[in-house]
């Protein structure tokens, strides 16, 4: 086995990783995984981590997880790829079809890619160029919500309010309209949830009102808004969004790569408001956290504005790997289970136990607003000094979990595979660091 200082020292000589300071890991190691089972990645040393955030939220069954390793041998066999461009094949049918039998072919139209800001590029182009071939060029602009983060490519950066991500790249961005965000920790006193909802609705028909003719569509993440501290609100927000987007004629897209598939309780998190969306970006835990696969689903309005003997009015996207087989068929088994293990029935019961061993945190001094929606949970530390979150993560390291704060809020996103030892460890181990950390603020 190689030592966990060789695979260290070559992964900085040669591996520029994401989203990273490099300079940072002179004093901070990153970790070397040799291999993952289940719930668990165990590093070049052998020591054990229990994958808290599904390995930046795609794991949804486990590491190796047999089924979908099984379906994978099958198809490699059988075609490894095909371009999509005048071809088509079984995995990509099959899967385009059950995704629309999920939305009960409400969005019936599948166009696929690699990845989540690939697939909010796409909605994006999909939407200006919808209402172009129907006559309408002029609504080119789009929105998104405060703190609202889609990706970071060009096209999701100008949707992403982060300055982190934002500010580097500037000069290359196209601006966007930035409204309330209905996350609900904003309520004044005595404020509800609700009340919160209908200040950011008011946010947004103010601008519809304005601007309606020049824009093409309104970006959000149902019901949480993930990698901006995990706001999560209430989604009558989405029923009253999809009236104001069908008064003044603004496409609706769900950027659902975070919190769909299952990860707020029901398979889309847009059924929970009883609406669907113009396009719905799904990636991430799609494929099970095997490959990369991205997906835009569409409605047949959309589709048809498409549909014409001139090519220029087709949708002009594509990249060499879209609608992968392999890809393709992770998703299916990663669906199969869905089905087969009745997942979502399961995951309410899995839900209300990680729920009852994270109950010493939702009274502890030192946290705000806890909550939690579906098989995510988060909660905000009160008051801590800088670095907050890059302590937090080395202590977990130490304590056999891993857990990447945002900030300084901790959430926690794991597989759907943990059994009550695993959840028992999990929540134990998380107030101890918890603990550990904020006693030496």
């Amino acid at each position: 086995m190689k030592s966990n200082s060789n695979w260290v020292a070559r992964s900085r000589a040669h591996v520029w990783h994401p989203c990273t300071q490099m300079q940072h890991h002179e004093t901070m190691p990153m970790v070397p995984i040799s291999h993952g089972r289940g719930a668990w990645l165990v590093d070049a040393d052998g020591n054990r981590y229990l994958d808290g955030i599904s390995s930046w939220w795609v794991n949804l069954f486990g590491h190796a997880n047999p089924r979908i390793n099984a379906a994978l041998k099958d198809q490699l066999d059988k075609l490894e790829h095909v371009m999509l461009a005048g071809f088509t094949h079984e995995p990509v049918i099959s899967l385009s079809e059950k995704l629309a039998e999920k939305t009960r072919q409400q969005l019936g139209h599948c166009f696929f890619a690699s990845d989540g800001a690939s697939a909010i590029e796409i909605a994006l182009k999909m939407s200006f160029h919808s209402w172009s071939n129907q006559g309408l060029p002029e609504k080119r602009e789009f929105v998104c919500l405060k703190g609202s983060y889609h990706g970071e490519t060009l096209g999701a950066l100008s949707v992403t309010d982060v300055a982190l991500f934002r500010d580097a790249y500037g000069p290359l961005i196209n601006t966007c309209h930035v409204v309330m965000s209905p996350d609900f920790r904003q309520a004044a006193d005595g404020e509800t949830a609700d009340q919160v909802v209908l200040r950011a609705i008011a946010d947004v028909e103010q601008l519809f009102m304005q601007r309606s003719n020049q824009i093409a569509a309104i970006v959000v993440e149902p019901l949480i808004q993930c990698a901006t501290g995990f706001a999560m609100y209430a989604p009558h927000y989405l029923t009253l969004l999809r009236e104001l987007c069908d008064k003044y004629r603004v496409h609706l897209v769900a950027d659902e790569i975070a919190v769909g598939c299952g990860r707020t309780g029901t398979f889309f998190a847009c059924e929970q408001a009883q609406i669907w969306p113009d396009l719905l970006c799904l990636s991430k835990g799609i494929s099970g956290g095997y490959l990369p696969l991205s997906l835009v689903m569409t409605t047949d309005s959309v589709y048809r504005s498409f549909y014409h003997a001139d090519l220029r009015r087709g949708f002009l996207h594509s990249h060499s790997y879209t609608g992968n087989p392999l890809a393709c068929r992770a998703a299916l088994a990663t669906l199969a289970i869905f089905d087969e293990d009745h997942v979502l029935d399961n995951n309410r019961a899995t839900a209300e136990k990680i729920t009852a061993t994270l109950s010493p945190l939702r009274e502890h001094a030192g946290v705000a607003h806890f909550r939690q929606r579906g098989m995510i949970w988060a909660f905000d530390a009160v008051d801590p000094r800088p670095g907050f979150s890059s302590r937090f993560f080395t202590a977990a390291l130490k304590q056999e979990l891993l857990l990447r704060p945002i900030g300084n809020t901790v959430y926690v996103m794991p597989p759907y595979i943990l059994n009550d030892e695993e959840i028992g460890f999990l929540g134990e181990r998380i107030l101890a660091v918890f603990n550990q950390v904020m006693q030496h603020e």
